[in-house]
């Protein structure tokens, strides 16, 4: 027992050094926050000491050489608002994670209580303390989580989600719940659009077509999606009211004060004539001679420019674009005061920077060799000429990410207005053509 003791507790082995190490370090702090967990009351470890499970885990790793890659596994288990209490929550996590790594695995299972959902996190060694064996993780094994966790759940008279669906990132989900135009906000607020200005199925369906989107109205799930997607979003999905009853109630009922009308797609009205011709559509040459005013001009397209009017574009394609604004402000902003007009411009500008972070780091590295023979009265000069380089390789690095990030988006935006442009195209060349039966008929 002291020799395990003494390898646990060396402090060679348990020093956090690496990158990885600084990881699984970040995982534990964030697992067990005391401010999360009721000051750790909440907090078990599994097949090793709660107060020493971060140095064992180092230790197994160490053992068997396999301390880089995947270094640890992170699951959690939620419950709805009001349905449990901490100490029920915390033994059913406590129950899971035996179940599922129990007999391998050296895990901490923690209660966090900071949110109106109470949650359970397991944090647990990517290293088997019994054979050396890494975890595999899979879908198969994502699957066996959920089933287990749903199975103790309903063993101990908790929900479960009875109709599992694919969940939007973290970042689309913030954004939704602070009330950005994400594109599922999109899809609702034009589909309650389509069934507010529609009186038939059919003029729904064309609703959405003129907004921009691929349309599915057959079967029991309805679903859509832009052109630039590749998966269909269900109607459902985005509110569980939306089912093919539903809608189709709505769009038929009788008392309905709207008249139907079609859907729209407008352009800024307040583009200058100098910053309009920055774009042509389907003509990506725009990119290479005008890329600071075609960002100029994506900004009024989406109503960020002018300052002093107010315009919100109605396109779904544009809409989503709004959510980005902050980065694509910071870009145009960069582009003006670096003089960067073309994209010829734009690979200068990156050059020069490249050339200077290498005078950097270069210059660094030499400041760094001089401190092995230096005093210390020199070290501490030494030091501060240190930092100072820090702080101006730091800011090359992020005009380093804005140059970089300005050539993708640039090819973004030529392809988004191109999407719409291809679909305001075809709709008024079917309007056009219905225009000319009609007057035939007649």
């Amino acid at each position: 027992m002291k020799d395990l003791i003494d390898y646990v507790e060396d402090p060679e082995k348990t020093t956090i050094r690496t990158k990885e190490q600084q990881d699984f370090f970040s995982v534990f702090s964030y697992v067990e926050n005391p401010d999360k967990t009721a000051g750790k009351e909440y907090v078990t470890a599994i097949n090793c000491l709660k107060e020493t499970a971060l140095r064992q885990m180092i230790a197994t790793k160490k053992q068997y050489g396999k301390d880089d890659k995947y270094i640890a596994w992170h699951g959690y288990q939620s419950f709805r608002p009001d349905e449990i209490d901490p100490e029920e929550c915390h033994a059913l996590g406590v129950m899971l994670a035996k179940e599922m790594w129990g007999d391998r695995f050296q895990i901490v299972v923690t209660t966090h209580l900071d949110k109106d959902h109470l949650h359970n996190h397991f944090a647990f060694n990517s290293v088997s303390f019994k054979n050396g064996g890494k975890y595999n993780y899979s879908k198969k094994e994502q699957q066996r989580l959920r089933d287990c966790s749903d199975r103790l759940c309903r063993q101990y008279g908790y929900s479960v989600i009875q109709n599992p669906h694919k969940a939007p990132s973290r970042p689309v989900w913030l954004d939704e719940k602070s009330g950005k135009p994400t594109r599922y906000n999109i899809y609702r607020r034009d589909i309650e659009e389509a069934i507010a200005t529609s009186r038939t199925i059919d003029q729904f369906k064309k609703h959405l077509i003129r907004k921009g989107y691929d349309v599915y109205l057959d079967g029991m799930h309805w679903k859509l999606k832009l052109h630039n997607f590749e998966h269909y979003t269900r109607f459902d999905t985005l509110d569980e009211e939306y089912t093919v009853l539903n809608i189709q109630n709505r769009i038929y009922d009788d008392y309905k004060q709207t008249a139907a009308r079609a859907a729209v797609i407008t352009f800024s009205p307040y583009i200058p004539e100098h910053i309009r011709s920055a774009y042509n559509p389907f003509d990506d040459f725009c990119r290479e001679t005008h890329i600071y005013r075609l960002f100029l001009y994506y900004s009024y397209q989406l109503g960020f420019l002018p300052k002093e009017r107010k315009y919100t574009p109605t396109s779904p394609y544009l809409l989503e674009d709004i959510r980005k604004m902050d980065e694509i402000s910071a870009q145009t902003q960069y582009m003006g005061i670096s003089n960067i007009d073309t994209l010829e411009d734009l690979y200068e500008d990156r050059k020069n920077i490249e050339i200077e972070m290498e005078y950097l780091n270069e210059r660094r590295n030499k400041l760094r060799n001089m401190m092995r023979r230096a005093s210390p009265e020199e070290k501490e000069l030494l030091r501060e000429d240190i930092r100072n380089i820090t702080a101006k390789l730091a800011v090359q690095r992020k005009n380093l990410k804005l140059n970089k990030g300005i050539e993708t988006r640039s090819q973004g935006i030529i392809d988004t207005m191109n999407l719409i442009c291809e679909n305001e195209n075809k709709n008024l060349f079917q309007e056009r053509n219905r225009s000319r039966e009609r007057n035939y008929e007649r």
